[in-house]
């Protein structure tokens, strides 16, 4: 009897033993693994860091209309682009998460991907740009344009010796919307490095412009340095002889021309900000427009820029009421600022822009022009004089 309890006793512990030893091989704590390796984890990439970080979804997510914002810039702009970055989310886009399209003319670099992915809520696009989008096109003299910028130089023109400026005004004039990124988004904003945004924007601008059919949209006006321009005006006008199905009634014609067409005043919305319908950029009548303007050659012989061109097209193409100011956007791109006159508006929207620097009334600036033709009521506060 004795022996039977003996053994019985072996075989309990046994099994304990071997249950001890089922646990600890199952469990968490490490093993010793001499002569065996473990793979290095890989660094994380962009894409992985956008998956690794906590969904945030926006209160207002679900409301989206098709649309991303757009930003023309290079691998040296990251940390300009971050301040620009947290300044649309913080003031929008927390609330919104709608994508962000960067487009480069070389690669970005993995660094500019894992910031800017890391900090925009809705998803990020890196785009190449064409070669043949920057770059001279067949028709062009290149030695004609050395020397124009030669010469602007001399004179002392801002970006007259720049030709990377130029190509960068020729891509942004005829080009950044037919990008393959683009092609699927029906509404853009245009953001570019080291941009303020002073107040709350607490409904969607996107939803506005599909709702109220507007085509352009914009925050600052003012005029374009004439020297860069000199033929700028006799090209559109040669073009709307050629295409005046293209001119439409009732258009915005009294803002860019004080005498009915027959010269340019040279007053355009400041396109460094700009909400748009990317269906209008790639209208036949905007293309035709485009490229009748670059075959003239003005990108390069002179110094045409983006803004301009914009404001021209859709000064004659669309209708008054389908070009839209905001008012409740608070601005900053250097050197100028829009900041609401409106002391109850700046309240309502936390504003932290001081109102003496609000350009909208100032002489350089066409923005009283645009509610002069019109008929806007100017806001309460646009006359206050300040020391």
């Amino acid at each position: 009897m004795s022996i039977n309890i003996r053994y019985a006793r072996y075989l309990l512990f046994a099994v304990m033993a071997l249950a001890v030893f089922f646990f600890v091989s199952k469990s968490s704590i490490p093993m010793p693994t001499t002569g065996l390796t473990t793979p290095t984890p890989k660094a994380p990439t962009y894409d992985s860091v956008k998956s690794q970080k906590p969904q945030v979804i926006g209160a207002h997510h679900a409301e989206r209309v098709n649309a991303t914002f757009v930003t023309l810039a290079r691998n040296s702009d990251l940390w300009d682009m971050v301040k620009s970055i947290r300044a649309v989310e913080d003031r929008f886009n927390h609330n919104y998460n709608y994508d962000w399209v960067f487009l480069n003319d070389e690669e970005f670099d993995e660094e500019f991907k894992k910031l800017t992915t890391a900090l925009v809520s809705g998803k990020t696009h890196y785009g190449v740009i064409p070669e043949e989008h920057w770059s001279y096109p067949e028709w062009i003299d290149q030695d004609k344009a050395k020397e124009a910028r030669q010469e602007m130089d001399r004179k002392k023109i801002i970006y007259g010796g720049s030709e990377s400026y130029r190509h960068m005004c020729r891509y942004e004039s005829g080009f950044f919307f037919r990008h393959p990124l683009m092609m699927n988004f029906e509404y853009y904003w245009r953001v570019e490095p080291s941009i303020e945004l002073y107040c709350d924007i607490d409904s969607d601008p996107f939803r506005f412009m599909k709702v109220n059919n507007k085509k352009y949209s914009f925050v600052i006006s003012l005029y374009e340095y004439v020297a860069t321009i000199p033929t700028l005006w006799d090209s559109v006008k040669k073009f709307t002889g050629n295409h005046p199905e293209y001119v439409s009634e009732g258009n915005g014609m009294e803002f860019i021309s004080n005498d009915g067409g027959e010269t340019y005043n040279n007053c355009h919305f400041w396109s460094n900000f700009e909400i748009g319908s990317l269906e209008w950029l790639r209208s036949d009548a905007y293309i035709d427009y485009f490229t009748s303007l670059d075959k003239d050659g003005g990108f390069f012989y002179e110094r045409w820029g983006d803004a301009p061109v914009h404001s021209i097209a859709a000064s004659l193409m669309l209708k008054k009421e389908e070009i839209h100011f905001w008012d409740d956007i608070a601005y900053y791109h250097v050197p100028f600022t829009h900041c609401p006159s409106d002391e109850k508006k700046r309240l309502d929207l936390r504003c932290s822009c001081q109102p003496k620097d609000n350009f909208d009334w100032k002489d350089y600036s066409c923005t009283k022009r645009w509610f002069d033709i019109t008929k806007m009521e100017k806001p309460n506060g646009w006359d206050k004089k300040y020391d």
